[in-house]
């Protein structure tokens, strides 16, 4: 019998979904996989690897110009990411990576009585955002200085968390996502959106993509429930994963 791609896929993620099933009642009690160094590191690349994964290098502040590209409307479709999202009014979401705070300001106009914890780890896109505060009256977006293996957030604190082509960047993925699972609410979801690296047509150089293999491969070390991929973006996948209830 000739297994399509389509059902390939299928199968993939009902195997996926029974392992991190099983791995959820483990979700208190993570076990770090481990960094490898390798001093030849590719183009882009910080020479770390987690999970078999080169680490890619952090974008600076010196690129703010790109994340507000007029093009990024219909390249990123941020209005229907938000949208998959289903946002409550009074929902407290971190965008973590936040930059010049894209998203961060579409949101926090879906949660008159919620809020945005906006995370970055460089104090200039902080000092964007708080610019783009005073400059549109949105008051309900809350800037968050983070570090490279802490997100800066409470305990149980969020209702969502929204990672935009930053997970990919983090040089301690591990550390991070401990903090994020952390700050999760129970039941608590994960939106994670990056690059397909399946597609070799994505104008994106490959350190700065992930498949999909390795997105729910790196998710499960948490136990993380994967509900969905969604495929409606052009040239990103976008994860939906959520924290089992307590």
């Amino acid at each position: 019998m000739k297994i399509t791609n389509t059902v390939f896929k299928s199968l993939f993620r009902l195997a996926v979904l029974g392992s991190l099933a099983l791995g959820s009642v483990a979700l208190s009690a993570a076990e770090h996989p481990g960094y490898d160094i390798d001093p030849d590191r590719s183009r882009g690349g910080i020479g770390k690897f987690y999970m078999g994964r080169e680490i890619s290098g952090v974008m600076g502040h010196q690129g703010a110009g790109w994340l507000e590209r007029e093009q990024r409307t219909h390249e990123e479709m941020p209005d229907e990411v938000i949208a998959n999202m289903s946002l409550k009014p009074d929902e407290v979401v971190a965008d973590i990576g936040a930059g010049t705070g894209y998203f961060s300001f579409r949101m926090a106009q879906l949660l008159p009585q919620g809020k945005v914890l906006a995370t970055d780890i460089q104090p200039e896109m902080l000092a964007i955002m708080e610019q783009r505060k005073q400059e549109t009256g949105i008051t309900n977006v809350a800037t968050l200085l983070g570090s490279i293996q802490d997100p800066g957030l409470p305990a149980n604190s969020v209702d969502a968390v929204l990672l935009v082509d930053a997970y990919h960047e983090f040089s301690h993925p591990f550390e991070m996502m401990q903090g994020i699972v952390n700050a999760l609410k129970p039941g608590g979801r994960l939106f994670l959106v990056e690059y397909r690296a399946e597609d070799d047509s994505v104008p994106i150089r490959p350190l700065h993509k992930m498949s999909e293999e390795q997105v729910v491969m790196e998710m499960s070390v948490f136990g993380l429930q994967w509900d969905d991929n969604l495929d409606f973006l052009p040239w990103q996948h976008m994860f939906v994963f959520s924290k089992p209830l307590e």
